[in-house]
């Protein structure tokens, strides 16, 4: 079985190497970044930043039950911006030129450096170790749907506008042309170097980028090619985040060209359809799958299951109950799937 956790201080290590598989903004392979990110976690669940927005993250590990082994992970932000610490994007614009003499035009795509202090939450940090991708149970889509598991849970911990950037397409060597043709020629960092950074301040952004449109168009073709588009591996991420809902709106991220996708949070059909039931038992005849969960003396604990709802109960079976740690008459918190 697969049980989903928060994660730990002891799992700093593990989660260092899944981010050395793949490329994230929000996950960089930095001990100390993740560390931090760790420990906030940890005091979002134990409710030290309740009244905190700026603070709260609510980190997820996926645990092989059989082995103990950490193998995946995923997270959501409450706030990602506030006055004075902006959420930066580049706004993709079509711009349309008519000529009458030549009876014909052009149209262009700018991109204009902007930013939003709003505090829109957002999801991010989904890795799974390689061994485990394609597995029959579906891992990759519990590792995303248990942050809308969550959210359906806590909704009063999240913004009403939810955010998920997708990666860009990066090159063998963790580069990104967009960058190197644009962002680099304001701000004397490699791509990897301004990532990196980025986790500890924006300030370098704001303060270099410069403001205007800038025209698509003076960009080489391969560079250009990179505006809204994600790698191969991020389309699975892409289309499952579609299906709940999220819409590319025309914010792209300024160092690989990523799509940002948003969603309104009380519209996702997988947070609506998340509610609480008291545990009646476990007698069997499960007409549903999804994801279940119970928040005890252990903490918060979910896995993806078979279930059946009766009115306001539901019946879990017997090896979930165990690993959840529940009795009978705990409040379960079920996801349909």
């Amino acid at each position: 079985m697969f049980l989903v956790r928060p994660a730990k201080i002891d799992d700093v290590d593990t989660l260092l190497k899944l981010a050395r598989t793949v490329h994230f903004v929000n996950l960089p392979p930095d001990k100390d970044v993740i560390a931090g990110k760790v420990l906030r976690s940890r005091k979002s669940f134990n409710g030290e930043y309740d009244n905190d927005e700026r603070q709260r993250l609510f980190m997820f590990c996926m645990e092989d039950t059989e082995t103990g082994n950490l193998i995946g992970s995923s997270m959501i932000v409450s706030s990602v911006s506030w006055p004075g610490h902006p959420h930066t994007y580049l706004k993709v614009r079509r711009r349309e030129f008519y000529s009458e003499d030549l009876q014909g035009g052009q149209v262009h795509l700018t991109l204009e450096f902007e930013t939003d202090e709003t505090g829109p939450s957002e999801l991010g940090g989904l890795i799974l170790a390689p061994g485990y991708r394609g597995h029959a149970q579906k891992l990759g889509k519990t590792l995303s749907m248990i942050r809308f598991h969550f959210i359906g849970l806590q909704p009063h911990q999240f913004n009403e506008r939810m955010l998920a950037e997708m990666m860009g397409r990066i090159s063998p060597d963790s580069n990104n042309l967009l960058w190197d043709y644009l962002g680099r020629r304001f701000i004397n960092l490699s791509y990897k170097e301004a990532d990196l950074f980025c986790q500890r301040s924006k300030e370098f952004m704001t303060s270099l980028f410069p403001t205007g449109e800038i025209y698509a168009s003076l960009l080489p073709p391969e560079a250009r090619n990179l505006i809204a588009k994600v790698g191969d591996e991020t389309k699975p991420a892409r289309a499952m985040l579609e299906k709940q809902g999220f819409r590319y709106e025309g914010d792209i991220d300024p160092f690989d060209g990523g799509p940002y996708l948003e969603a309104l949070r009380d519209e996702i059909p997988l947070v609506r359809a998340t509610g609480r039931y008291a545990l009646m038992g476990s007698d069997g005849g499960f007409d549903q799958i999804g994801i279940v969960s119970f928040w005890g003396e252990s903490g918060f604990r979910a896995t993806r299951c078979e279930f059946r709802i009766d009115g306001d109960q539901v019946i879990l079976p017997g090896e979930v109950v165990d690993v959840l740690q529940a009795s009978v008459g705990a409040m379960i918190g079920v996801t349909p799937l």
